[in-house]
Parts: C-alpha cells; structure tokens; sequence
C-alpha cells in the first residue's frame, strides 16, 4: 500500500514538495491553514494541481486518518495544534530537505547558523563547481532543495543553506559536510527558547559519523562547547586565534593550519568582499571544500572572483559623494551588527521592521560614532527607539513608510557619508521577504541623481 502525503503550505516550498511527489507518482493532497485562500485562484496559477485535494482552514480527522506523511513547508510552525494533532495521529513530520533528501541522489552540503548563510552558500558552491560537474546550490538561498533533486546521480554535489525551521524536522538528512557559522538570538518567537533555537542548529549534524566533517565557528563559545560532543570530526576556522588545526584570519591574511603545516591561503586585500564576517564565511567555505577534496589551487581561483550576494552589504550607487550600500539581509541584530562593523564612513542607518522578539542594545552599542542618524520604520520603530536613548543615542527618527526613509536619508547625507539600509528585523508586515524589500530600496536609490 503507498503512502500518503500531506503537503502543508502552498507557497513556494509547498508547490515545490507537491510536484516532486506527484512527479515520483505520490498520492498527496494540500492543506493550506489559512482560511482566505483562494482555492480557486490557485488551481488557474497551478493547473497540474487541478486533481488534487486541497483543504483549507482545517482539516477534518477521517482526513488525518488517511495521511502517513505531513510535509510542513519552513513557515509552519511544528507546534502548531494541527501539527500536534497529527503528531497524535503518529503521521511522521517532514519538512522540505527531508523530503529532498529521501529522493535525491549524491553527497550534500549543509550549511547553517544565525548569518552568513547565503554568501557562504553561494561562494561554496561557486567553489564545488570549479571542480565538480554537477553542483546544485539550494535551499534558503532561493530554490527549494526540492525542486532540484530530480535526475540527480551518485555524482552530484548539493550546497544547501538550511535554517533552524527546517532542522527541526529532520529524520534520515544526512550530509556529508557541514557547517554552522555562528549562534546567535534569533526567532526566538519561533523557537520561544535560546536552548530549543541552538538544538536545532546544531542537529545539522544529527546523522552525521566522525568520518565526516563539521565545520564550526571557534569564536562562538557555543560552538566551541558543541565541538566535544558533535557527532562528526569538527574543522574550525577563527578570526581571532592561530590555530594549530583549521583555517584562521591574521595580519589580513588567510592561513590553513593541518598536519603540522601552515599554508597561506589568500591575502583578504585580493577579497571583492567587506569585512571580518565575511572572512569568516570565507574560511567557511575553504574548511568545506578542503573536506570534499577540491584543491587549493581551484579555491583560490574562486575567492579572487567572488562578488557580494546580492542584499548583504552590497553596494548600490554613488550619488554627490553618499555612497548607498542594502543590506537588507540584516534581518536580525547581529547581522546588522556585520553591516555597521563593514562601514568606513559616517553612516545614515535605516532600520526596523517586523518584532521576531529581539533585543537590539548590542546593535545600538556598536554603533560606536559611526551612526550619524537611525531612521527608523515598521513595528519594531518605538521598541528601538527606546533602547537607542537608553544608550544614549538620541539621533533617531520614526518614519510610516519606506520611500520616506530612504528619501530622508538622501536629503540629510552629506558627501562622504554612507547610507545603509540594515533594518536587524525581518521585513514581513511591509514587505513580502528581504528581497523584495532590498530590490525596492535599490530602485529608489537609482533613481537618485537621474
């Protein structure tokens, strides 16, 4: 008797879990929790779906009884009463790599942690396809695992960027390397606890054996303490200590500690890239290929050539001398922290969105005198506010929309400032995604000077 499967979620994800179990000839249906949807909006848009039940709001138990698998798309919550309810209904809960993972073919790398993600998912794999003929870079980085599992062989190289969302339900994901940057608070009103938020990162590692290869972060105390008790052989890169075995940051350049030796890797001056973080993702990225056997000689090619991911300190334009930079990827504190540290002029800040329970004194200490002014918008305004006069910096301004913000900004540098849109919040409430809000940003900057 098949399976069968329940696709939670019809967004992007849930579209793409949908058609790989319909194309590995699955008997699945939908449920969409959300009671407004437009059943029938959504069958025009996807008409291979027009078969297939869709359920929307709740779900009646003669349903549930009928289901073996629920395939829960990032967004939903695992602790949701639906959820919990299936739980009861012993239906096994997938998310979207572990359900790529039962399909697909060849050797993954996971990649996860509070920031960095994306760059140093796109530089990995950038660097696996100097060397490898069929690398697919997938994941929070745009394309669901998903819908790229199909046709692969025992050849074939996944770089994934994983979340903490996802990492919550895996079963059998298995990869061979993998990586996690750093831990700091983030979707605390996802995870509710610091201690269920760590968990889940580091269940990256959860099937993994000491014949493969961890990659941590040695300036993370947390990480450093995880490291005795991971389940695969950990590499550390630091950007603060010589080590003995890993990757390390020193005098602007990059060195490779191993079996006695030390090699240099790369000076950080032949970088297209900005800033100690993003050395940090860089030697991520070497520790990851170095254990999948690419040689030094195709890495070093790769970093000289690597370019910023677009949204994450990434330069716009110059307009009279203010050079304009979206970062619009800071959607946490510290990640917007990373943006300010990268920043070597004084900086008109635009920030705020939506509340995912963070606490923003860090960011605002390290401004350090090099915030000029903090315009603010989106839910989180008045909270920010608040804790920047709190440490005393009184140079804040609260604006109702995003134009007004980037256009205030414009009026008020001067030649030889920056303006930096780092919002340290997630962008939904005003925007669909990070995307969307930095692509927006960008045009309005544009448009200056025209």
């Amino acid at each position: 008797m098949s399976e069968k499967y329940l696709v939670f979620g019809t967004g992007k994800s849930g579209i793409a879990a949908a058609s790989l179990l319909m194309n590995e000839e699955k008997d699945i249906c939908f449920f969409e929790g959300n009671s407004a949807f437009d059943k029938a909006r959504f069958m025009e848009a996807y008409p291979r779906f027009q078969n297939i039940p869709i359920y929307v709001g709740e779900i009646e138990d003669e349903i549930l009884e009928q289901i073996d698998i629920a395939v829960l798309s990032p967004g939903v919550p695992t602790d949701l009463p639906i959820v919990e309810e299936m739980k009861r209904n012993h239906i096994e809960i997938w998310g979207e790599i572990e359900l790529a993972y039962r399909f697909g073919k060849g050797r993954v790398i996971a990649i996860t942690g509070t920031n960095g993600k994306t760059t140093t998912t796109a530089l990995t794999g950038e660097i696996m396809s100097s060397y490898f003929s069929d690398v697919r870079v997938v994941g929070n980085i745009g394309i669901p695992y998903t819908q790229r599992v199909e046709k692969s062989t025992d050849e074939t190289v996944f770089v994934a960027e994983v979340s903490s969302f996802q990492l919550e339900t895996i079963h059998e994901f298995h990869p061979s390397v993998s990586a996690i940057l750093n831990i700091t608070p983030d979707h605390l009103n996802r995870h509710h606890t610091m201690e269920n938020y760590i968990k889940a990162k580091e269940d990256v590692t959860l099937n993994q054996t000491k014949e493969e290869v961890c990659v941590l972060n040695y300036e993370d105390e947390v990480l450093r303490e995880f490291a005795g008790k991971c389940n695969a052989r950990v590499v550390f890169f630091s950007s603060m200590h010589v080590l003995e075995e890993g990757f390390y940051y020193k005098n602007e350049k990059i060195y490779y500690a191993t079996a006695g030796t030390t090699t240099e890797v790369i000076s950080v001056n032949d970088l297209n890239i900005l800033g100690i973080h993003n050395f940090e993702n860089v030697m991520a990225a070497c520790a990851m290929a170095v254990s999948m056997g690419v040689p030094m000689e195709n890495i070093v090619d790769t970093l000289k050539n690597f370019t910023a991911v677009e949204h994450r300190i990434e330069f716009v334009k110059e307009v009279d001398g203010v050079v304009y930079y979206n970062d619009s990827k800071g959607t946490n504190p510290d990640a917007a922290i990373k943006g300010i540290s990268a920043m070597n002029r004084p900086t008109w800040l635009i920030g705020g969105g939506y509340d995912k329970g963070s606490e923003f004194d860090e960011w605002i200490e390290s401004f350090g005198g090099k915030v000029k002014g903090l315009v603010l918008i989106g839910q989180t305004a008045e909270k920010i506010k608040e804790c920047a006069n709190r440490h005393g910096f009184y140079d804040v301004v609260i604006l109702k929309e995003f134009k007004e913000a980037v256009d205030y900004c414009h009026d008020h540098a001067k030649s030889g400032e920056a303006v930096l849109l780092s919002p340290a919040c997630a962008s939904w409430g005003m925007f669909d995604n990070y995307e969307q809000r930095g692509s927006i940003f960008k045009e309005i900057v544009r448009d200056y000077g025209k």
